[in-house]
Parts: C-alpha cells; sequence; structure tokens
C-alpha cells in the first residue's frame, strides 16, 4: 500500500528539482526528504531520481510516477477548495420546497434577495400542496418549506412566518356579487371550485362550512390557481383564494369579492424543517433571510420559537 506522505515528498521534490526547495515547502528538514525518498524508492523497488550538483532529475520511471502523483494532489486541492467554497457559500445547492400559490405571488421576491447574497448557489425550488411539501421534507428532498400548516406533522418543526388573508371571489355578474356581504347560509347551495385536499386553503374552507354546519358543494378540486381564477370569471362556480393571487383580477374588475359576515379567513403560513436535522449552509443562510423578512414584516419574534413545540 502507497504511504501516501511519501508520495507527497516524492511528488514535491519532482516538482521542485531540488530537495532543500522541497523541504522548505514542506517545512521539514532537507535530510528528512532525502529518507522519504530513498524509503519510497526502496518501497517501490525503482530508482526514481538522478543526483547531478544540487540538482536531482526524475527518471522515466520517475516521471511516469510523477504524472500520477501530480494528478492525486491536484485532486486533493480542489477537493479542499471545494470544501472551502461551500462553506464560504460560494457554491452549493438550496432545496426549498412551497405551494404553487407561494412560488408564483411570493417566493419570487425571496429569492431574488437570497441569490444577491450568494449567487454561487443553485436553487431548487419544489412546489405541491402543503401536505406534499411536509412529505418532502421527511424524505430528504428538500431541506426547508414555506407553507401552511395542515395537522400535525410529527417530526417536523414550523416556525410562523405570515398570516395570508383568504377571500371569497365570484363572477361579477354574480347574484352574490349585489350584496355587501355575504351570510354564511348563502354559500349552502353554490358549487365551489375548490383547492386540492392537502392544501392549507382546502383545511381553512373545510373549517368554515364545518363551522357553520353548511354542506360543501364541490364542484372542482385543483392545485391550480389560474384555473380557478378563469372557471370563476366564466361564472362556472365562486372560490377561496388568497387575496395576492386575485389583486390584479379585482383590480380590473375580472372579479369580485365579498366579506363573509362573521368570518376572517386567514391562512397561517409557517417554514418548516425536520426536527433535529442539522441544515446544510445554504439552508440556514437561507432561513436567516426568511426570518428577517418575517421580522420587517412585523411578524413573530425571530427567536427560534417552534409552533406546537413546546
Amino acid at each position: 500500500m502507497l504511504n501516501m506522505n511519501q508520495l507527497r515528498v516524492f511528488c514535491e521534490a519532482a516538482r521542485s528539482g531540488n530537495f532543500t526547495a522541497a523541504a522548505k515547502r514542506l517545512c521539514i528538514t532537507q535530510p528528512a526528504v532525502t529518507t522519504q525518498v530513498r524509503s519510497f524508492e526502496a518501497i517501490c523497488g525503482l530508482k526514481l531520481f538522478r543526483k547531478r550538483g544540487r540538482k536531482v532529475y526524475l527518471t522515466d520511471e520517475g516521471k511516469a510516477l510523477y504524472e500520477h502523483a501530480r494528478r492525486i494532489f491536484d485532486c486533493e486541492r480542489d477537493v479542499e477548495q471545494s470544501i472551502e467554497d461551500m462553506r464560504e457559500l460560494k457554491r452549493g445547492i438550496l432545496r426549498i420546497g412551497t405551494t404553487k400559490t407561494y412560488a408564483r405571488y411570493f417566493m419570487p421576491s425571496f429569492i431574488t434577495g437570497f441569490r444577491k447574497a450568494y449567487p454561487g448557489i443553485k436553487i431548487c425550488l419544489d412546489e405541491g400542496s402543503s401536505t406534499n411539501m411536509v412529505q418532502s421534507l421527511l424524505e430528504m428532498r428538500n431541506e426547508l418549506a414555506v407553507i401552511a400548516r395542515c395537522g400535525e406533522s410529527p417530526g417536523v418543526l414550523f416556525l410562523p412566518f405570515s398570516r395570508e388573508s383568504l377571500v371569497f371571489i365570484m363572477a361579477p355578474t354574480h347574484l352574490l356579487a349585489r350584496k355587501r356581504q355575504v351570510q354564511p347560509e348563502d354559500l349552502s347551495n353554490e358549487p365551489i371550485i375548490m383547492k386540492e385536499v392537502g392544501s392549507g386553503t382546502r383545511e381553512v374552507v373545510n373549517g368554515l362550512f364545518e363551522r357553520r354546519h353548511i354542506g360543501l358543494n364541490v364542484l372542482v378540486e385543483t392545485s391550480n390557481t389560474e384555473f380557478i381564477k378563469q372557471l370563476v370569471q366564466r361564472g362556472d362556480g365562486v372560490s377561496f383564494l388568497v387575496q395576492e393571487a386575485v389583486a390584479s383580477e379585482i383590480k380590473e374588475g375580472k372579479l369580485e369579492t365579498r366579506p363573509i359576515q362573521g368570518e376572517r379567513l386567514q391562512l397561517e403560513v409557517s417554514i418548516a424543517q425536520v426536527r433535529d436535522h442539522d441544515l446544510s449552509p445554504p439552508a440556514k443562510a437561507f432561513l436567516d433571510i426568511l426570518l428577517r423578512i418575517r421580522q420587517d414584516m412585523g411578524g413573530a419574534e425571530a427567536s427560534a420559537v417552534m409552533t406546537g413545540n413546546q
């Protein structure tokens, strides 16, 4: 088996062409270089250097071995540089999950800020329902997720991030658009274009109908927010969506929204991660950015208070 220390001394001596110069670069004595080289030659059973005056020259066998040794230590330097780059966030991968609505309307600004600070980090953004994104954390496909909290998720920590308003939407020609506010009972016979099972929006809306003991008439369920808005605009049904997702359509008069009497529907958005799991440097850096954003938005304290885990 090769003695890597002897191989390193051989490589430096070959590079320098002088045992004294090699000793200085390796921070050892010149006799130590001579001893190591001779031991290495003995192990190999080959003459690797010829000496003339103070200079040493590689034999043909030494030249062949040096090419291999040089590549080994060049690779070692590349590994050391990669480690340093990853520590300093000059390279790496950030794997985050979020809902489709958050991916479209909120996440771009978060990612832009992160990219400005860490341009060498590759970002892999995964989209799906809140339930699916929790599963992606447990399966180690993502390190962080910005999602609505849907029920209990053992093994997952949730940091409160923001509250997003959910609004009741309809076509401008819908009969309910004539009212200043909608009574919960008015919804009992309305066909609902519903977000998919596993989404935070679906859970909040289900809670509304259960509290008010109203039958839920689901016409279509989908994860596609744009599809929901199109169906509602056509008058095929009504729906509930995050306010930010319909802000432009409401401003343009393509959709109408009315408050529901006695109800204030909000989506609790959290930053989720696996319990007792050390985050990678990119994930830690992204989490720090999210916590600063939360503080700027006037949200919960930026200390790591884990919802439901006290």
